[in-house]
């Protein structure tokens, strides 16, 4: 039995956009030629993408210069960024904890300025609680409360539309959910779904679950999707390469999901925002459903 087509739009933060959108962090590997990521991140658009995940990090604020160099009035595209790090060049990573009020506020203010806008649609407080990635520690560690007071200010202010979390638990989206919550953004995919029960109050609440790291393996030690022999054998049997079949999935899991898969080449942007257009019969999904989930934090040691 073939299931009917699944929609290839859904609501997010008060609009409906496509399901399959971009994420913007890739676009750093095109820093030596600006020309061509604004041609890159045009032809996303010009495809279709209405929903651009970013951030002040990405590239150490180039990647954010990008959009604003790209965008044009009447594209309408949902801009989505988020704050609780910053840029931190010079160091190990290229991000530094920035969790506190005043750094939160600091924040947004850099993320309007370099993306030459008066509001961003959706700003994502990453809480920086749970792996893969950094971990809050000392003073970096804060009151969920406190960080919702300055981000519903903000709100208040205009200055950004809607707020989403990333990298929380199930208590903290509880917790946030009167503050008004409009998407999630957690590690999430085929071989990891430590976060059901999360995703499960999403799809209750009307709130988007945009998977980071929907294809796994984003850190030494974690599960790969496209390491599955299940997911091969599905994608030999239509035709389709193994991360298709990764990012269909995901879409077919929940209809509250938004996909933001990152890449810098064009070839696999259009394979990445074929992927909304894969239909499952019931005997495939059952066999992407038997796939082991893993928990994260267990292959991380």
């Amino acid at each position: 039995m073939t299931m009917p087509p699944i929609s290839t739009t859904a609501p997010f933060a008060g609009r409906t956009v496509h399901r399959v959108g971009y994420g913007a962090m890739q676009l750093e590997r095109l820093h030596d030629d600006r020309d061509a990521a604004l041609a890159f991140l045009r032809h996303a658009i010009d495809l279709g993408v209405d929903h651009i995940d970013t951030a002040e990090f990405y590239g150490n604020t180039f990647v954010n210069g990008l959009i604003r160099d790209t965008l044009r009035p009447g594209d309408d595209v949902l801009v989505v960024s988020k704050v609780g790090a910053d840029p931190n060049p010079e160091g190990p990573l290229p991000l530094r904890p920035a969790q506190r009020p005043h750094e939160l506020r600091a924040s947004v203010e850099d993320n309007l300025k370099t993306l030459g806008v008066e509001q961003i649609g959706v700003v994502n407080l990453r809480r920086m609680d749970t792996r893969p990635g950094v971990l809050a520690e000392g003073a970096q560690l804060v009151d969920l409360d406190d960080q919702l007071e300055v981000m519903t200010a903000l709100r208040d202010e205009g200055k950004i539309g809607a707020i989403g979390l990333s990298s929380v638990t199930l208590e903290i989206l509880r917790r946030a959910l009167p503050a008004g919550i409009a998407c999630v953004q957690n590690a999430y995919s085929l071989v990891s779904r430590d976060d059901e029960d999360m995703l499960e109050l999403c799809v209750a609440e009307d709130i988007a679950w945009v998977p980071f790291f929907p294809l796994g393996g984003a850190f030494p030690g974690l599960p790969k999707v496209t390491d599955e022999p299940a997911v091969h054998t599905v994608a030999e049997s239509l035709g389709r390469t193994p991360s298709q079949i990764g990012l269909a999935w995901l879409l077919h899991h929940a209809p509250n999901v938004h996909l933001i898969p990152g890449t810098a080449t064009a070839g696999h942007l259009e394979e990445n925002m074929a992927a909304g257009a894969i239909v499952f019969d019931d005997a495939t999904l059952a066999t992407l459903d038997a796939v082991p989930s893993r928990s994260q934090d267990v292959a991380l040691g």
